[in-house]
């Protein structure tokens, strides 16, 4: 897990952003993987980048409310059959 919050921690830094770094956080990183995993055997693997993706642009209309991620991963959660 460390490689991913190192690869999350150069992104953050690599768009200039100091605001995401909370991003790059193990608990952040690990609810991301956590949401992939999810609709990646609850769907099929193509759904697991397409859920992060729809969680990370509900973040952004939210304007980067970290209470957002945890609704909207709720939310894409009862969307995953099972």
């Amino acid at each position: 897990m460390e490689d991913v919050e190192a690869f999350a921690g150069r992104a953050v830094e690599a768009l200039g952003n100091d605001n995401l770094k909370w991003v790059a956080e193990p608990a952040t990183v690990a609810a991301l993987l956590s949401l992939a995993a999810d609709a990646a055997h609850g769907v099929t693997r193509p759904a697991a980048p397409i859920a992060t993706f729809l969680a990370g642009v509900t973040l952004g209309q939210a304007g980067g409310d970290p209470a957002a991620l945890e609704a909207a991963l709720t939310q894409i959660r009862g969307a995953i059959p099972g």
